[in-house]
């Protein structure tokens, strides 16, 4: 990890933890999640605030303007956004897709979940994805909530990554593993 990615991630580890313990005195975990879902969509939505969050060209009160009339106008948890009005104080606000992820790890966490990412050459039957969610739930001992993918490049297979751990019995990563073979006996 480069070092600007791990200074961002415990800026926004910190403002994480804080912005759940809150939530989590309060009784306000659904509301927050509600508010991280809907300021997530907004992020991947409007390039416009995107471009606001990430810019170093806006003042601190031009950030805080925005962002706050933003999350009032969503309806985001006021303690959400008295949190983003004191990042884009503090010029903070570029950490915010890292704070969302950061916040829904928490959120999972307190559901006893874990998230895995699912790559397959083709898309995966509700059977398939109920079969594959109850294996990965009982290597894990968590439940399992699946965010699945589609790449034709990977022929056949699935390349599963739950936290640290990776699968790949994709027959592409095959194909190459036999072709390292066949390179060392010639």
């Amino acid at each position: 990890m480069s070092e600007s990615a791990s200074i961002s991630a415990g800026i926004a580890e910190r403002y994480a933890t804080a912005v759940f313990e809150i939530a989590k005195e309060g009784g306000s975990l659904k509301a927050l999640e509600t508010s991280i879902d809907d300021l997530s969509t907004a992020l991947a939505e409007s390039p416009d605030l995107a471009k606001l969050v990430s810019s170093p060209v806006f003042s601190r009160a031009e950030q805080r303007t925005g962002v706050t009339a933003v999350a009032e106008k969503m309806g985001v948890e006021p303690m959400l956004k008295n949190t983003l009005a004191l990042m884009a104080d503090k010029r903070r606000l570029f950490v915010l897709p890292a704070l969302i992820q950061q916040l829904r790890n928490r959120l999972a966490d307190e559901r006893g979940e874990v998230t895995a990412d699912v790559v397959t050459a083709k898309p995966l039957t509700k059977e398939q994805t109920a079969k594959l969610s109850e294996t990965l739930a009982k290597q894990v001992g968590k439940t399992v909530k699946l965010n699945t993918a589609v790449d034709a490049d990977i022929i056949g297979g699935l390349i599963v990554t739950v936290g640290s751990k990776m699968i790949d019995t994709s027959i592409r990563s095959r194909l190459g593993a036999l072709q390292n073979a066949m390179k060392e006996v010639g």
